[in-house]
C-alpha cells in the first residue's frame, strides 16, 4: 500500500501519476492523517473495473445454479468467458 499526503498531487503531480503507472498500484492520498482520496492510473482503473464486473457476472451465474437454474452448455459458457477475457485483456472491440 501506497500512501502520500494529499499536498503530494499538488506538488508533485508528475512524480504521483508516475509512481501510478510504473506499480499499476492505487496511491493513497491523506489530509490531516487521515484517509481521504484513492489516485491510480486510468489503465489500472479500467482493467480493475473489468474484472469486478466480471466477478459480479460469475457471482450471479452461481447463484442461479444454486438455485436449480439451468442455463447454458459448458461449451457455451467457455466460449463467453473466453470472449469476456478477451475484452478484459485486449479492451471492447
Amino acid at each position: 500500500m501506497i500512501i502520500k499526503p494529499s499536498a503530494s498531487i499538488r506538488q508533485n503531480y508528475n512524480e504521483i501519476a508516475d509512481l501510478c503507472r510504473e506499480t499499476g498500484k492505487p496511491i493513497y492520498l491523506t489530509k490531516n492523517g487521515e484517509g481521504d482520496l484513492v489516485v491510480m492510473d486510468l489503465s489500472s482503473f479500467v482493467k480493475r473495473e473489468k474484472m469486478l464486473a466480471l466477478r459480479e457476472k460469475l457471482l450471479m451465474v452461481e447463484e442461479e445454479r444454486l438455485a436449480g437454474r439451468t442455463g447454458v452448455t459448458p461449451e457455451d459458457l467457455e466460449q463467453e468467458l473466453d470472449r469476456i477475457l478477451d475484452e478484459a485483456e485486449h479492451g471492447k472491440r
